[in-house]
């Protein structure tokens, strides 16, 4: 998917999963350890956090307002027993309100989608949007990015029973859905011209279409559909390898913010001690079978 310039040529040695996953469906989070990872997070002094306004603002207000999603199984899941939202993403942001506040639990949340993420930010609804957030110069015109903190390609998802379909390059004159607002609609007409694209506003509503046979195939991000299928119970495969540029996930902030230097210290800081690596491997790598940890993405 598009990415600036600056990041296809940034040291993103990063390829996630770049086969068909070969993993045992439904594996659930450990929430012991996940939850233990997130209180051992580090906590910025004094004069780190006086340095920025952003985060001295969140210090007076005593909370991070936080846009993201509950809905993401390896990013961000709500689980209705404890009301607690896990997942790399929601890792990030309660390691970063723990960063700022000292309280990993201090997050006021607002639920985001591909369509109102760079709305939020500019109402000043959210200081802050970590939701799978890919770094396109479109959005960066309206919004500013720390990171990247994580990078993916995209992928192709067909039913079980579908053999027509066994790479992107099998798109042409197929009835395929992608998300209205994210970047699936521009890989798509890169990679896939002649596809027959439907839009729809969800990532549920896409699955839907796909399940019902209303669509052929479903692009979107590799990452996220790794997601759809480490829930278990799907009658959906993967077709083909990741295709396209890498798609770097940024953390949103306001236009212009300082903000994004204070995050990228914060990224910076977790890389080093071996957190994020952490992270990775209690959300994504137990989740889907995968046991060599990835280079995050280098932050310019």
């Amino acid at each position: 998917m598009p990415i600036p310039s600056l990041l296809k040529t940034a040291a993103l040695a990063f390829t996630l999963l770049a086969s068909a996953p070969a993993f045992a469906q439904g594996t659930p989070l450990n929430a012991p350890a996940f939850d233990a990872l997130v209180a051992q997070g580090p906590v910025a002094d004094a004069a780190t956090i006086a340095a920025s306004p952003w985060a001295s603002k969140i210090k007076q207000a005593g909370t991070v307002r936080l846009g993201g999603t509950q809905t993401s199984n390896l990013f961000s899941l709500l689980n209705e027993k404890d009301g607690r939202l896990r997942g790399f993403d929601a890792g990030l942001a309660q390691m970063l309100a723990r960063y700022i506040l000292g309280d990993a639990g201090k997050v006021q949340f607002t639920q985001v989608t591909s369509s109102t993420r760079e709305q939020v930010l500019i109402n000043n609804q959210v200081d802050v949007v970590l939701a799978t957030y890919s770094i396109t110069p479109a959005r960066a015109e309206k919004v500013s990015f720390a990171g990247p903190y994580f990078s993916s390609q995209a992928g192709v998802l067909v039913k079980a029973s579908n053999t027509a379909i066994q790479s992107h390059t099998d798109l042409a004159g197929k009835r395929v859905a992608t998300q209205a607002g994210s970047t699936g609609p521009a890989i798509l007409a890169q990679f896939a011209p002649k596809a027959v694209v439907q839009e729809f506003q969800t990532h549920q509503e896409s699955l839907n279409a796909l399940r019902q046979g209303r669509v052929e195939a479903y692009v979107t991000d590799h990452t996220l559909l790794l997601n759809t299928l480490s829930l278990g119970g799907s009658e959906a495969r993967l077709a083909g390898a990741p295709f396209g540029a890498q798609d770097a996930y940024g953390i949103g902030l306001p236009k212009g913010s300082d903000g994004v230097a204070f995050v990228n210290g914060f990224l910076k800081k977790i890389q080093a001690d071996g957190t994020w690596a952490r992270l990775w491997t209690l959300t994504i790598g137990q989740r889907t079978g995968s046991t060599a940890v990835p280079t995050p993405p280098a932050i310019p």
